[in-house]
């Protein structure tokens, strides 16, 4: 039988012996003791009542022996109060007696009564006057001695019941104090037995357990626990032993780990430093013969922009066989070889991005490499193509940066080139072409005239993006020239009086809703943002549609939103919006005009004005340009001749 059923089976007997001791003592006990107390006052009452009929019976004896001597009718009172009361103490008593012997003492007692009431009394007082009669007189006597008789003898019947009761109970409470004596000690040897169980199979291996798991605290991976106890003890134990062997074997498998990581990391940092190459594959071969124990290591590693770097770790050690190196290099990425001379070999490399090499460490005399070894070995061949990777990356990176440089330097040059060669036949072109069409060499035709108005509009914009391309190359990027408190309502304004004519051309519904906005900066540059802004919404609406203008301010910052209902611009050209010659492809496909200049500008004059400039725009619903710049003080009214 297990413990778990030995120590329920105890629990329940301790609880079954409790439960019938309560019985016993408060259930049991009780209503014995009812009975008897309830015997012993019947007995007790008998044994007034039988008292009272003596007492009663000798009043009614003395007033009819008071009546024969003086023959006064008074000395009658007594006798009948006595014998009717009598009468009733017999009735009680035949309540109370409960014995047979007492009864039928009670029943020549009553008749002892009633022959001498009937007998002797009645006929006494039934007469009226006393009777001298001697012998009447001696056999009243008579027979009241037999009632005293029978009176004694059932008082002597009543207390032999009320020694019964009192001896049955006397008995009882014996009995029910052995029974408790018995159950308490019944308890008490299963409560030992339980704990003795309990201890024996329970407490002493629970703390032999106790210790056990203390020492794996502590760091103790070796100790086990002893089997011993219950068998769910037991069950318990061998689960801890268990659990204590995989934890060793997870803390060894940790271990190793952790050391590969070391090694893995120590390889990546000298990677990373790599000051000097020769240094530092001396040292990676070193790293590696010191966590594997290896006898002799040799790496070959191309860096980028460099030839092979050959490494040995000791000095003196001889360099492979040429045919292994061969097989290596030519093997495909990954290869790994353990050779039967106790020798690994692994590839570094084999693909576009590292070139060809090679990792061989031997450990003669113990040909076999266990498979945690090849891992540690595979991951530091990893760290290694981890790091050639991003070192031919830097060289490609730093290759990259000198090539951008020298275009930004020829995009620079073309764009001088290209402005200077073009300002000065442009300004004849527009000078020649205003001066025809002025018709200072004669009057035109209408054919002539619209031809003219086509060189100089085509003119005048090739004028205008020239003038972009010089304010988008100015060398003075990030600072403004000529800053003053400007009201920025007012540049708008001024922005819709020179548009008005495109804007009316289209057909479009213009709105500029503009309360007075100050800021600082420059009103050339300022107000060339605005219009920039202005003529794309106006350029990019359809014919009907509508343009708006809203500004708002506060004391920490001026916000203009230009708003139109035009052909919107895709989400995948939002974030290269603001880049030069950049443009919608929704603008190109709809023939768009436009060098992709204007908000480049406006982001370059808003940034030197240390504002922002965000859009939020639906392909075919319309966009919203909103340009933020620092809020600045209105400046003061000058004071009129009459206050100074």
């Amino acid at each position: 039988m297990s413990v778990q059923r030995r120590l329920n089976v105890g629990f329940l007997a301790l609880l079954v012996l409790f439960t019938v001791l309560l019985l016993v003592q408060f259930g049991l006990s009780t209503r014995m003791r009812n009975q008897h107390e309830h015997a012993i006052d019947r007995a007790n009452r008998a044994e007034v009542a039988n008292d009272q009929v003596l007492q009663r019976m000798t009043d009614a004896e003395t007033g009819v022996r008071g009546f024969l001597l003086t023959g006064e009718p008074i000395f009658l009172e007594p006798y009948e109060k006595g014998w009717t009361a009598a009468l009733v103490a017999l009735d009680e008593m035949a309540r109370t007696i409960g014995d047979d012997d007492a009864a039928q003492l009670l029943g020549r007692e009553r008749e002892a009564v009633h022959a001498w009431l009937d007998e002797y009394a009645a006929p006494i007082v039934a007469a009226g006057s006393p009777d001298h009669d001697p012998a009447r007189a001696v056999r009243g006597k008579e027979m009241f001695d037999e009632f005293r008789e029978v009176n004694a003898a059932v008082n002597g019947a009543v207390e032999r019941q009320r020694d019964r009761a009192l001896s049955a109970a006397a008995s009882t409470r014996y009995s029910l104090d052995l029974a408790a004596t018995i159950l308490v000690v019944a308890i008490m040897i299963i409560g030992v037995s339980v704990a003795r169980t309990g201890r024996r199979e329970l407490l002493v291996p629970l703390e032999r357990l106790g210790m056990t798991i203390r020492r794996l605290a502590e760091g103790d991976r070796s100790a086990r626990a002893e089997p011993v106890g219950a068998d769910e003890l037991r069950t318990v134990v061998e689960a801890l032993n268990d659990l204590a062997a995989q934890t060793e074997t997870l803390l060894a498998a940790e271990q190793a780990r952790a050391a590969r990581a070391g090694l893995r990391q120590a390889v990546a940092a000298e990677m990373q430093e790599m000051a000097d190459p020769a240094a530092t594959g001396r040292r990676i071969a070193e790293l590696i013969a010191v966590a594997v124990d290896a006898a002799a290591v040799h790496s070959q590693m191309v860096l980028p922009g460099t030839s092979a770097l050959h490494a040995h770790w000791p000095a003196a050690v001889v360099d492979p066989p040429a045919d292994q190196i061969a097989e290596v290099l030519a093997a495909k990425p990954g290869y790994l070889r353990v050779r039967p001379d106790g020798g690994i070999w692994l590839g570094i490399g084999g693909d576009t991005d590292c070139a060809p090499g090679y990792l061989r460490v031997h450990r003669p005399g113990a040909p076999v490499w266990a498979e945690d070894e090849q891992r540690l070995l595979a991951g530091v061949v990893r760290e290694i193509e981890r790091a050639l990777r991003q070192l031919s990356l830097q060289d490609k990176q730093a290759r990259l940066i000198t090539e951008l440089r020298m275009l930004d330097q020829r995009k620079d040059v073309f764009i001088q080139t290209v402005t200077h060669e073009l300002r000065t036949p442009l300004t004849s072109i527009l000078g020649y072409t205003e001066m025809i069409t002025d018709e200072d060499g004669g009057a035109l035709t209408t054919l002539q005239q619209r031809a003219l108005n086509a060189i100089l509009r085509n003119a005048h914009r090739l004028h205008d993006t020239i003038g972009d391309l010089i304010l988008l190359d100015r060398p003075d990027h990030g600072t403004t020239s000529h800053t003053e408190a400007l009201d920025l309502a007012a540049l708008a304004h001024l922005v819709r009086a020179e548009l008005a004519n495109a804007a009316r051309a289209k057909g479009l519904t213009v709105t500029f809703d503009t309360d007075e906005g100050w800021v600082r900066g420059d009103r050339t540059q300022l107000q060339r943002a605005l219009r920039k802004l202005v003529e794309n919404a106006i350029k990019f609406t359809p014919d009907g549609g509508s343009v708006e203008c809203r500004m708002t301010a506060d004391d920490r910052s001026v916000a203009v939103a230009v708003t139109d209902t035009g052909i919107g611009i895709p989400a995948e050209d939002v974030p290269g919006l603001f880049t030069p010659f950049h443009r919608a492809g929704n603008a190109m496909d709809q023939a768009v005009q436009g060098p992709g200049l204007g908000l480049a500008i406006v982001r370059d004059i808003v940034r030197d004005h240390n504002g922002t400039i965000a859009v939020q725009s639906v392909v075919g619903r319309g966009s919203t340009f909103t340009l933020t710049l620092p809020a600045c003080p209105a400046p003061a009214e000058p004071r009129s001749p009459a206050h100074v």
